[in-house]
């Protein structure tokens, strides 16, 4: 797996061995990068359920200021910050180790707001329409993605593109 543009474009990253973690695809990922481009210099990201890091370090690399992983498995974690490390990141990111549902609920109370967030969840356990329900609840980033199987609709509101298997769901405030 590849950083496809910017500062790091070209560089690989490391996917943890086994099913645990399922990559979001060069084409979807460029896709989505495409769509956030207009605000993410600069820009403050959160990566929900964060996996190997590739949504949030792609951002990193096109000029987003900071970024925010959530991953609940240790072991991805691991992984995670070994791909920050290797790409020099450190400065510009936290990896958090928690649940990425219970810290989206959190945001809004605490009134936490990002410009960009991405979310790209276990497939067949419901966590992206839960995801996409909090946002709407309480938008806690300006434009919101969440990946999901292109067979499960979420929630009505966001704008919903398919990349064979996979769909990207685009909220915007």
């Amino acid at each position: 797996m590849r950083i496809i543009a910017g500062e790091w474009g070209g560089r690989t990253i490391k996917a943890p061995k086994g099913r645990d973690v399922r990559p979001t695809s060069d084409r979807a990922r460029e896709a989505w990068m495409s769509i956030v481009h207009p605000i993410l210099v600069d820009a403050r990201v959160l990566d929900l359920f964060a996996g190997t890091g590739a949504l949030g370090l792609e951002a990193l690399s096109r000029g987003a200021a900071w970024a925010d992983f959530v991953e609940l498995s240790p072991r991805t974690a691991r992984n995670l910050e070994e791909n920050i490390e290797a790409l020099g990141a450190a400065a510009r990111c936290k990896v958090m180790l928690t649940d990425a549902v219970g810290f989206a609920a959190n945001l809004a109370k605490a009134g936490t707001r990002y410009e960009v967030a991405f979310a790209d969840p276990p497939y067949n356990k419901g966590l992206a329409v839960a995801v996409a329900g909090l946002w709407l609840a309480a938008p806690f980033a300006t434009i919101f993605g969440v990946e999901h199987e292109a067979t499960v609709p979420l929630p009505a509101g966001g704008d919903t593109r398919r990349y064979g298997d996979t769909a990207i769901t685009i909220y915007r405030t």
